[in-house]
């Protein structure tokens, strides 16, 4: 079970005979092995990792850090449940440390990223501040190279 996992996570796009060539399988227990996982809720989804500097240059991400007032009786659930049901959100993540939650948008540009967090992030109840840091530069997603540039032979960048 977590070959498999570990292998979709670096190509979901493997072919169920690829996949059962890997692990010494047939393709229809592959298949059985990944219905299953989804079935029982591991397998959440899939997704499509996009170098926006190829695709769509005036995408902006941000990660915003928020502090809030945990709920009697659910915590911080209801707010993050609340947070989450944005389109703009693309996750939400309970930390430890200097803030509670750690919220990543997509906007079309800054105005928008800034919109979002002045309008809607910031009126919930319970939120009692934000920091916003915009992304400049992805390198590396679930694992994936974005950043291919080649390297200077000289140690240099």
């Amino acid at each position: 079970m977590n070959d498999i996992v570990k292998i979709l996570q670096q190509n979901a796009r493997i072919t169920n005979t690829a996949l059962g060539e890997m692990l010494g399988i047939s393709a229809e227990e592959a298949a059985a092995e990944i219905k299953k996982l989804e079935d029982e809720g591991v397998i959440r989804g899939y997704s499509v990792i996009v170098d926006d500097e190829l695709y769509d240059k005036s995408t902006v991400y941000a990660t915003i850090e928020l502090k809030v007032t945990p709920q009697r009786d659910c915590g911080f659930d209801d707010i993050a449940k609340t947070i989450m049901m944005y389109d703009e959100v693309e996750s939400v993540s309970l930390m430890s440390g200097a803030y509670d939650l750690a919220v990543e948008v997509k906007g079309s540009d800054l105005k928008d990223v800034a919109f979002f967090v002045s309008e809607r992030l910031s009126t919930i109840d319970g939120v009692l501040s934000t920091a916003t840091h915009f992304i400049l530069k992805k390198y590396k997603e679930k694992g994936i190279f974005i950043d291919r540039e080649e390297t200077d032979e000289r140690g240099l960048c």
